[in-house]
């Protein structure tokens, strides 16, 4: 039987970003859907047309943050099975600390990680959790 392909949501304000993990997630068989914004991700979340195993957020966006889109998450109870692990340039105690409180199982920082680092910290968090 066929592994299933695992689906993972970014959600970053950066198109190249967006671009290149895009293509960084699919080359190593994942399932990728990006926005470009925290209120385009929790209008579909709520919806339900997203549920994505692995949700990776980045914190500094316009109109809303990751950090606020995760509280909405939590606050209404969506993506209870999904990994969230917090992709940012943001490498402050405190913003590390509130998406811990937050149930984040991973914060990885852009700027020391390149693409390919990106994806197996992904799948190391994602496969530690799953355990």
């Amino acid at each position: 039987m066929e592994e299933k392909k695992l689906s993972v949501l970014y959600v970053d304000d950066d198109p190249f970003l967006l671009d290149m993990y895009g293509l960084k997630f699919t080359k190593n068989g994942y399932d990728i859907t990006t926005l470009p914004s925290a209120t385009d991700a929790l209008k579909k979340i709520r919806e339900g047309t997203l549920k994505p195993d692995i949700l990776l957020l980045d914190i500094v966006m316009p109109v809303m943050d990751g950090l606020v889109l995760l509280t909405n998450i939590r606050k209404e109870n969506l993506l209870k099975d999904a990994v969230v692990i917090m992709l940012t340039n943001q490498g402050g105690a405190s913003d590390i600390d509130t998406a811990k409180a937050l149930g984040a199982a991973g914060y990885i920082v852009k700027a020391t990680s390149i693409p390919s680092e990106v994806v197996e910290k992904v799948k190391k968090i994602y496969n530690n959790v799953k355990k």
